[in-house]
Parts: C-alpha cells; structure tokens; sequence
C-alpha cells in the first residue's frame, strides 16, 4: 500500500544532497531575528521547500516522508495557524485517518511496524487539532471511535500480530536485529529521534505500544478479556487524548464526543487503567458530565456511570487530608441530576458512603476556602437524595448551622465588597443546604403546633426543639440576605449571583412569611422591580444558564435552561401569602404588583399557545399567579374596577378558558382562571350597551367548564364527581365551589348573564342531577350549589318555576334538602 522506508530514504537522499548548503543557511541564521510566527529566516527558507515537496507529493508515500522531515526541523509549537492550514489543505484528514485504520487492522502492506503508524497518525491529527476549525471538521471528527478504542482496549491486534510487537520490543532497546543496525547505518537519525512537543506533531516513535505484560488482556475485576490488549505508550496516548480534549472545548463538542460513544470508552479505559486513563481521560468525563451533555449521558449510560461514581466516591473515602479535601470539588461532576435516570436505590448505597466520609470533615476547623468545595458536594448530596442518607439529626443541624454561618460572614460585609467567584459558589451551596433544611423545620414545626405527636420529616428524628433550634439560625441567615439585598443596585440586577440569592430569599418566603415581617416589607420593591425587570428581557440573562450550571444548581423551576420569567416564579408563592395580609398588601398595591401578575399570565399564556397541538405541561407558576390575582380580586374590589390591568385581564381569560375546556390536563389551570374571572365579573356593573362578544364568550366556557364537575349520568344514589375531575378534584373542587358562589354574584350584578345560563344548559344539566341522586359529594358542594341556584331563582321567574316544579316532585332527593332554596322561592 504505501512503501514508506523506501520513501524515507529516497527523500533522505535528495535532502542530503544539498545538506551543505541548508547547513550552512542554520549557522548564518544562528543569530538572526525571529520572524513574526516564531521562525528564524533560515527556518523559514527550509519549512517553504518542505512544504513545496509536500504540496506536490505524488503518493502517501513522499507525503509522509515531507513531514517527517517537517517535525525534524519545524516542531509544530512554532508553527502558525496558516502553515498549519496549509499542512493541512495538503495533507488532509484521511492520511492520518488511513494511518490509523491500516495500524489497527496489522496489515503488513505499509512497510512500517503497526506502532508506528499508529503514532505517526495520532501525532497529526493532534498537531492539526490544535486549529479550532481543523478540529470541527467533519474529517476530523470521523476518527474519534478510533482513538476512542485505543484508549479503552489498545489495538486489537491478533495473537500473530502481537507476538510481532512484543518481540520489536524485546530486541529493540538492546538487540537490534542486523538488518536494523544496517539501516541506521544507512540513514539519518530522522526517524530514530523524534521531536516531540506537546502541541503538535512528532515523529513515529519505536515504541509506540508496550505490552499488557501477558498476551490476554484483564478487566479490572481481573476477568480475561475476549481479546489480546495491548496498552498504549504514554506518548501516543496523550495525543490520543490531545484530539479528544480539544474537540470537547468547541462549542458542540460535548455532543460530538457523546454521540460516538465517548462515555463508555472512557469509563472503560478507566475500569482497564489504561494509559494516563486516570490523569486524562477521568478530567475529560467530568467535563463531559458537567455540562448540557449531563442529563443526555446519564440516560444513556446509567450503568457505566453509576459504576464510574462508585469508584470515584470509594477513591474519595480512601483519600485522607488534603487530597480528600481537593476531591471534594472533583465529585460533583460525577453526580447525576436530580430526578435523573438512576433510581435512589441504586445511589443510596452511594451516597451513604459519601456522607460518611463528609461528616468528620464537617465536624472540623477548616478555612474558608476548605469548607467551600465540602458544602458545594454537601449541597449537591442534599438535591439528590434529600435528608434520609445524611446522618443523625444532630449531625444535620450541624451541616445546617455551618451553612448559614457562612451566609452570614458572607454577606454582611461592608457594601462595597466584591464577592469572589469561590465564595460565590460556597454561598449559593448554602443556600440550597438552607432550602432543603427550611422546608423540613417548617413542616415539623407546623405539625407540632397541631398535634403532641413526634412529627415525621425527612430528617428523621428531628426533634421539636431541633426544630426551632434550624428555624433560628435560617432567620438570623436570611436577614443577612436581606440586607445584602438592600445594597444591590438595579445596575447588577443581571448579576446571576443575584438571582441565586434572590432566587434563597423566595424560598424562605414561600415557607416562612412570620418572620422578619417588617424586613420584608421594605424590600418589596427590590423584590418586585427585580422581578418585573427580569420579566420585561430589562436584565441580560445569557450567562444565567451556565452560571447555575457551574454552581451545580440544576433544579430549573420549568426544567431546561434557567431565564428571566424564573425570577417571578420563584417569588409568587410569597406574593400570595403577602397579599393576603393587610399591610404587605397595601406595599404592593403601589408597586403595581396586579400589572405584574397580569403580565406573567399573558407571557405564559402566550407560551403554551405558541406550542400548538404539543401536549401542553401544567405549569403550577400559572396558578399561583391566579391565587395571587384572586386575593386582590377579593380585597380590594375599587382596585379591580379601576385598575387597566384587570380589564386586560377579562380579555385573557376570554380567549384562554374556551381552550382549556379541551385541555384535560389543564384542569387545575382552567379552573384558577373560570373563578378568577367569575369573582371579577361579580364587581362590574351590567353592561348599558350591548354585551361584548368576549364577554359572552367568557361566560358560555365558565358555565360549561362548572356543568362539568359532577357526573349526572350517576343515576339514583350519591352523585359522584365525573372522571375528568377526579384526579384533581383535591385541588379544583374548591375553586369550583368559589366559581359557583361567584356565579351567583354575576347574576345579581350582570342579570344578562340568566340568558345564557339557560342557553348554555347548566340549569337543566343541574336541575336534572339533583333530582336524581340523593346527596351530593359533600355539604359545602350542596352550599355552593344552593346559593347558585338561589341568585337564579331570583333572577329569572322563569328559572323560578322550573325549580320550584322539580322541589315538589322531589322533596326526598338532594334538592329536596336545600332549605334556603325553598325558603327563597316562597318568599318570592
């Protein structure tokens, strides 16, 4: 195929040929300035002839044998980007690509030993990687499986083959054969003494591999393998892993690497120790691991990769000192994400482990920059598996009280401090440790108010007083936040620790609204002008995402990448418990907060539209924003007559609820926005022109979503709730009931509204369910009826008499036992 020792030595020949006058161009060049691109004028002269030789080769042969003589002469370290651009445009992808194939079948047709080839084709390809754009190239890209098997299994060469190999290595450093000593004697050192240089090419080693040590190759259980494995020399390694590395920094190159099987070659090579698997190949899978790719590989290849954390979390347990505390940063990159592909009964034994080993560093003194990395690792343990494998409770309150020590030294400094990248990462690990510890100590506080019993939380044995004990120092934590803050200028508002920060304060405030109350009115302006800037694309969110993915923050409230519209998600469910108090309220009523909410709900309304006929996710954010709405719906009626913002309002929920109606999934959502909308229409007066189409259309989908609740078709018995309620009825049945109450008041406001409560069925539909059935599902459902039915009975004489009628013909059923209806239908 390629005679290449011919080659050499005819190139060899032609090159010394005019040796004396190239030799005499170096020393008149010895003190001569460097060119631009690191070259003396001497070197320049020698690489452009090289370059024309190689520009014109006829075959692979001389090809070859021009950058030999190349890498002789011109380390690729001093090479510039265009001659490599020009090596390349003459070589190409598909020489090295050859070189790599013929070496990994032995084929003997070359002329060079297999390990040449091979370390003469790694060589290029890491030299000509070192161009970004050399690395992207489709060309490039298609010998990653190859150096990917060689790293993981060696070359899978034959028995025959490699008898070969191990014998060249036997003679070869202290017997070379004769008719090797006659060729050195023959030639030039050009092939016996490469150059070599980290960044680019070398010449082909002698000895490009070196035996296992026997001819069956061992996994790392000590099991034999299915083939002979030959490890590869370190050299011909790193360049393996210089290629591989260098397409993992491109943009995309995480996934190229993916997509041709980089992860189990890796993680293969590491079981196998193969050669600089553990210096070179266990940094490339964290990097690989630690980014957008995370999620894609561990759904993939869960069962390489639980093994691959296994053995890193036992090499972590087994360190000690300085080395365990500088493996601490090392882990996390090697968890999955939470809620990912392994289950936690795989992880648990895991994480068990982990924490064992966490625990005494924890106990210790450590320094600020010490305790970071073990936070870091001990928040991402906690948003993995939660409290359950962490330890006794007193060992828990511990990691929280640490975590919030460190808030407090944090952030209370001086406002003009400039925080760290380091302390910014260890901040927000305590914030994530403070989160998963507050949700615990709330609800166990909660439970104990309500009962004596020994409330039952993740942190198992968790005490009362322990309790209060973690509700104390997250207070003392969290008025640190605050006042950080209260110094942040709306020119950080794009700050991504910012977000972090706000993003903790949210938390604490949708769980814990009693405390600190003051504290927290006066930062609702920050609060809500961050959010609003957030949700108006005022801040840049563009380093968002990848910040919170190099703090190991992967919880994503709508999952994928984080954004603006996250800021007011996270702080609605604290806008809800504030404005149902009087004075929070009153705050946030001057800071437009209703216009605020408003605005969320249409963004959001705008997104799920924009999806078509995907099926559309529930997004609970929506209906907190309609809880908030409702309580200043029913708080504050001025507000909701004169406000612009409710009447954008009505026109939303005009054009959502008739196509939520067909959304079963969204039920909970169509059912914020019927009552919403019904508790609205209650306060606004009967219309002095003709009724507004948005108007009907609004109110025919809110009596055809509440004819829906209760399944009429039940027949003689109790009536049951219809089977597209039944999943959420918990949730929808009481906005239900309020959407009924409301009802009423619509009526009495707006008695247009009676027409259509014939038209549209729900009278019929109603009269003829309680007829039928005997009780309904349970007393407030009767109420919430009855006081519908007592507004339409007022109403309408007609509806009077179709009720009145169905009374007397049912006196034992549930109508039958609605005193206030047959009160009211004898008083009129």
């Amino acid at each position: 195929m390629m005679a290449l020792a011919m080659a050499e030595g005819t190139f060899i020949v032609s090159s010394e040929s005019d040796s004396s006058g190239e030799h005499t161009g170096s020393e008149e060049g010895e003190g001569a300035p460097l060119a631009i691109d690191g070259l003396s004028a001497a070197q320049r002269e020698v690489l452009e002839r090289c370059l024309h030789t190689l520009t014109h080769a006829k075959n692979d042969s001389h090809t070859l044998a021009a950058l030999l003589l190349i890498t002789r002469l011109c380390p690729a370290g001093q090479l510039d980007s265009a001659t490599l651009r020009r090596i390349f445009e003459a070589v190409g992808l598909s020489l090295p690509a050859r070189l790599l194939v013929t070496a990994v079948r032995g084929s003997d047709a070359s002329g060079l030993p297999p390990e040449e080839l091979l370390s003469l084709g790694t060589a290029l390809l890491a030299a000509l990687s070192t161009d970004p754009d050399m690395a992207a190239h489709p060309q490039l890209l298609t010998t990653i499986p190859l150096l990917l098997g060689l790293l993981a299994d060696g070359p899978k060469w034959s028995p025959q083959k490699q008898a070969q190999h191990q014998a060249r290595q036997g003679m070869e450093p202290d017997q070379p054969s004769q008719a090797e000593d006659e060729q050195s004697s023959q030639s030039t050192n050009t092939t016996k003494e490469p150059v070599q240089d980290t960044a680019g090419f070398k010449a082909p080693s002698p000895d490009a591999t070196s035996p296992t040590g026997s001819e069956e190759g061992t996994a790392e259980n000590g099991a034999p393998t299915s083939h002979s494995t030959v490890k590869l020399d370190e050299a011909l390694a790193t360049d393996c892993y210089q290629v591989l590395i260098t397409v993992c920094a491109l943009p995309r190159g995480p996934d190229q690497l993916l997509a041709r099987g980089a992860v189990p070659a890796l993680c293969r090579a590491l079981g196998q120790k193969q050669t600089l698997s553990h210096e070179k190949g266990l940094p490339l899978l964290g990097a690989l691991l630690s980014g957008k790719t995370k999620e894609r590989a561990w759904s993939k290849h869960p069962a390489e990769l639980l093994s691959l954390l296994a053995r890193v979390s036992q090499d972590f347990c087994q360190a000690t000192g300085l080395t365990q505390l500088d493996m601490c940063a090392l882990v996390p990159q090697f968890l999955p994400s939470p809620g990912g592909t392994p289950k936690d009964t795989d992880l648990m034994p895991t994480m068990v482990s982990l924490w064992v080993a966490l625990r005494p560093m924890l106990q210790a003194k450590l320094t600020p920059g010490q305790i970071g990395p073990v936070l870091v690792l001990s928040a991402c343990l906690l948003d993995l598996c939660g409290w359950e494998p962490v330890g006794p409770p007193k060992f828990c309150c511990l990691l929280v009280n640490r975590a919030c020590v460190e808030v407090r030294m944090g952030l209370e400094e001086p406002p003009d401090t400039e925080l760290s990248p380091q302390l910014q990462q260890t901040l927000t690990a305590c914030y994530r440790v403070m989160e998963a510890a507050m949700e615990q100590a709330c609800s166990s506080q909660g439970v104990a108010q309500q009962s004596d019993a020994q409330p039952q939380t993740a942190i198992t044995g968790l005490s009362l007083q322990q309790s209060r004990q973690v509700l104390l120092v997250l207070e003392e934590a969290f008025s640190a936040v605050i006042y950080h803050l209260q110094q942040v200028d709306p020119s950080r508002y794009g700050d991504p620790f910012i977000f972090a920060t706000f993003r903790s304060l949210c938390a604490w405030l949708a769980e814990e609204t009693s405390c600190l109350k003051e504290e927290v009115t006066a930062l609702l302006p920050f609060l809500m002008g961050y959010a609003r800037s957030h949700l108006q694309g005022e801040s840049q969110d563009q380093g968002l995402s990848n910040w919170m993915s190099e703090m190991s923050v992967g919880d994503c409230s709508q999952g994928g990448a984080w954004t603006g519209k996250d800021a007011v998600r996270y702080l609605l469910p604290a806008l809800c418990h504030l404005s149902a108090e009087d004075a929070p309220r009153k705050v946030l009523l001057t800071l437009d907060t209703p216009g605020l909410l408003v605005a969320f709900l249409t963004q959001g309304w705008g997104d799920m539209r924009g999806k078509g006929g995907a099926a559309l996710a529930r997004d609970p954010s929506m209906e907190t924003a309609c809880s908030a709405l409702l309580n200043f719906t029913v708080t504050e009626p001025e507000r909701v007559r004169k406000d612009p913002c409710f009447r954008s309002l009505e026109s939303l929920l005009s054009e959502a609820l008739p196509v939520l109606l067909h959304k079963p999934r969204l039920l909970v959502l169509a059912a914020n926005l019927c009552t919403l909308g019904l508790m609205i229409g209650r306060l606004k007066p009967a219309p002095k022109a003709p009724v507004e189409a948005s108007q009907r259309r609004f109110f025919s989908a809110a009596l055809r979503f509440l004819r829906g609740a209760l399944d009429s078709s039940s027949g003689p018995g109790p009536v049951r709730v219809s089977p597209a309620w039944e999943e959420w009825w918990e949730e929808a049945g009481e906005l239900w009931r309020l959407g009924l109450q409301a009802l009423g008041g619509c009526v009495k406001a707006q008695p247009w509204i009676i027409t259509l409560v014939r038209e549209e069925g729900w009278l019929n539909h109603t009269l003829a369910m309680l007829g039928s059935c005997s009780t309904l599902p349970d007393p407030h459902t009767q109420g919430a009826l009855e006081e519908a039915l007592c507004a339409v009975a007022l109403q309408c004489p007609f509806c009077r008499q179709e009720i009145s009628v169905l009374l007397k013909s049912s006196a034992k059923g549930a109508l039958g036992s609605m005193d206030s209806l047959r009160k009211s239908l004898t008083t009129n």
